[in-house]
């Protein structure tokens, strides 16, 4: 009796290591297959709040390892309560994460920064809505580490219209 508690409160310190992982992993593809994303970054008109290209590898680093963290507590719940689904928000999550993906071979692969920007408002819903599912399933902790991504992405947006503007109107 005592070893099955002992076993359920032990950390999954696995499930956590790939939770984390996954993200990473999702968010390398494109450093894979454009490997010149800085070279297009600097060669863009940008308005004068845009970072320089090495903010972006650190920033988008630390937001796949928060995404990370909040998705393997989301996931653990379905071991802690055998009454809670959180597939549904699970899926959200993943959808999410291939919108942002998708993002990058948008903006960067094919150039259209407008096609990019109308992409960004549907992936910031979708980080909307994994935010609540994450909430409602685990709590405020999840929900908490994703708001530097929610707020990153309201950023990229603002830059993401306004390189938009200036490099295709």
């Amino acid at each position: 009796m005592r070893s099955e508690i002992e076993r359920k409160k032990k950390p999954k310190i696995l499930k956590l290591i790939m939770s984390i992982i996954f993200p990473l992993l999702i968010g390398s593809i494109p450093i894979l297959l454009i490997p010149n994303m800085q070279s297009i970054y600097e060669s863009l008109k940008k308005p004068f709040f845009a970072p320089p290209a090495y903010v972006f590898p650190i920033v988008w680093t630390i937001l796949y390892i928060l995404m990370g963290i909040a998705s393997y507590m989301v996931y653990i719940k379905k071991y802690d309560d055998v009454d809670i689904d959180v597939s549904s928000a699970l899926f959200v999550y993943v959808i999410q994460l291939l919108l942002n993906l998708f993002w990058t071979f948008i903006f960067f692969g094919f150039r259209l920064y407008g096609l990019a920007f109308l992409e960004l408002v549907i992936l910031f819903l979708f980080v909307i809505l994994t935010s609540v599912r994450f909430y409602k399933k685990a709590g405020l902790k999840p929900f908490l580490l994703l708001v530097p991504y929610i707020l990153w992405l309201v950023y990229a947006g603002v830059l993401n219209f306004f390189i938009w503007m200036l490099n295709e109107m």
